[in-house]
C-alpha cells in the first residue's frame, strides 16, 4: 500500500470513529420522546472511550444504577381538582430567577462528546435560560463559556492540592464574574473508574487526555494541565487530607455564594451549614465516587430534615423524568441537576440535543404538576408522595 492510500485510509477510519460523524446519522431529533431515547443515540455516535469516560461508574458500577432504581421507592400522590393549568416552574435561588427546577450539573472534557463542548452546552443554557455549572476540568475556559453562555456560568471546583493554587484558581473565577462557587468534594480520595478503563481497551485511539486511566484519577496527573482552567497550576487537584478548615479558608477568601457538592449524610449536612456554606448538593457524583450503593433520592430527605428550609438543599443522580424530578421537589429539593441526558443529547445533537432534553425534562414536569395538583413549584410538600406506599 503506497503511504498516500495508507494516509487516507487512517482518516477515513478517524473519521469513522468521530462523534461529528456520527451525528449526521441520528434520526430528526423531534423523534426523540424521552430523554433516555438520547442515550442509545449517544452511545451510538461516541467511540467506545469516551462513551465509557461518560457512563462510567466506579467499581461495579452499583452505585449508578441505584440511582435510578432508587426512584421507584417513590410513588406519586396526586390531588385532584385544585386548577393547577398553568404551574410555576420558576423561583428565585441565589439572586437569580429561574425558568425551572432544572440545572445542568457540571460534566468536564465535553469536547470528547462534542466539538463544540461546552460553548454548545452554555448556547443552550441561554436560550432556554438554564443554569450551567461548569467543570474545573471543563475543555473550555470559564471566560469562554460566560461569553456564549451571557452570563459567568457557575462554576465547580477540583479544590487544587497546594493552597496558593486554590486562591489563584479562585481569584481567577471571581474575575470572571462568577457569583457561585461548588466546591466537589466526594472524590478527594480517588475513585476506581473500571468501566471506563475496559471500554478503553477496546479502542484503538490515543485520547488519554480526556479519558481516565485507572483508579489513580483525580489524584492529579500531567492531564490536567492541558486543560484550560489549570494553565499556570501544576494540575494536582483533591488534597485527600482535606477537612472542614478547608471550607472555613474558602468561606474566608471569597464572597461568592459557596456551596457544597457530594453531601451524603445529614451529618455532613449539619456541619456544612456550621461552616458557613451557603448551600449544599446531595449528590454521589453520579454513582462516581463511592460504591455506596444509595440513591440520591433516598438520602435526600435525611439532608433536608437536618439543614430545614433556610439552607437551600440541591440534588442530582440519576433523574431522567420529570416525575423523578417531581418526587425531589416534594422531598424538599430546591433544585435538580442533570449531568448525563444532556450530554447524552450534546454527543448525538449537539446544541439541540441539549435543548430538547431541557425541553422533554421541563414538559413531563408540568403535566406532573398539572395533574397532581401542584400550582407552583414553592407549594410542593411531602404530602405529595409516599415511599414504599407508606406515608412520609
Amino acid at each position: 500500500m503506497t503511504p498516500h492510500l495508507s494516509a487516507r485510509r487512517e482518516f477515513l477510519r478517524f473519521l469513522a470513529a468521530s462523534p461529528l460523524a456520527a451525528v449526521a446519522q441520528q434520526p430528526p431529533i423531534k423523534d426523540a420522546l424521552s430523554v433516555l431515547d438520547f442515550e442509545s443515540l449517544a452511545r451510538q455516535a461516541l467511540p467506545p472511550a469516551h462513551w465509557g469516560y461518560m457512563a462510567t461508574g466506579v467499581d461495579d458500577d452499583l452505585t449508578v444504577k441505584a440511582n435510578r432504581e432508587a426512584m421507584q421507592h417513590y410513588q406519586v400522590r396526586p390531588r385532584h381538582l385544585v386548577g393547577a393549568a398553568t404551574p410555576g416552574l420558576g423561583f428565585e435561588l441565589f439572586g437569580k430567577r429561574w425558568t425551572s427546577p432544572v440545572y445542568y450539573s457540571a460534566v468536564s472534557a465535553q469536547r470528547a462528546f462534542h466539538a463544540d463542548g461546552e460553548l454548545a452546552t452554555a448556547r443552550a443554557a441561554k436560550a432556554k435560560q438554564v443554569v450551567q455549572m461548569l467543570s474545573t476540568v471543563s475543555s473550555t475556559s470559564v471566560e469562554d463559556v460566560a461569553r456564549e453562555l451571557g452570563e459567568p456560568p457557575w462554576y465547580q471546583l477540583y479544590m487544587p492540592k497546594a493552597w496558593p493554587e486554590t486562591e489563584k484558581l479562585v481569584r481567577r473565577v471571581e474575575a470572571a464574574g462568577c457569583q457561585v462557587l461548588v466546591w466537589t468534594i466526594d472524590v478527594l480520595g480517588g475513585r476506581n473508574s473500571e468501566t471506563v478503563v475496559r471500554l478503553s481497551r477496546s479502542d484503538t485511539r490515543e485520547c488519554s487526555s480526556c479519558h481516565a486511566a485507572g483508579p489513580e484519577f483525580n489524584q492529579g496527573t500531567s492531564r490536567n494541565r492541558v486543560k484550560p482552567m489549570f494553565a499556570g497550576l501544576s494540575g494536582e487537584m483533591n488534597p485527600p487530607g482535606a477537612d472542614w478548615s478547608y471550607l472555613d479558608r474558602l468561606r474566608k477568601m471569597t464572597k461568592m455564594k459557596l456551596l457544597l457538592k457530594g453531601i451524603e449524610t445529614a451529618e455532613d449536612a449539619t456541619l456544612a451549614r456550621e461552616h458557613g456554606a451557603d448551600g449544599v448538593i446531595v449528590s454521589n457524583h453520579g454513582g462516581r465516587a463511592t460504591e455506596t450503593g444509595r440513591g440520591t433520592i433516598d438520602i435526600l430527605p435525611e439532608v433536608v430534615d437536618a439543614v430545614g428550609h433556610d439552607l437551600p438543599v440541591l440534588v442530582d443522580g440519576g433523574f431522567r423524568r420529570g416525575t423523578d424530578i417531581f418526587k425531589a421537589l416534594a422531598l424538599g429539593a430546591r433544585a435538580v441537576g442533570i449531568g448525563r441526558p444532556y450530554v447524552w443529547g450534546l454527543a448525538a445533537y449537539g446544541q439541540p440535543g441539549v435543548e430538547r432534553v431541557i425541553d422533554i425534562l421541563r414538559a413531563e414536569l408540568a403535566m406532573t404538576m398539572r395533574n397532581c395538583g401542584v400550582p407552583s413549584v414553592g407549594q410542593f410538600t411531602r404530602d405529595f408522595i409516599l415511599r414504599n406506599g407508606n406515608r412520609l
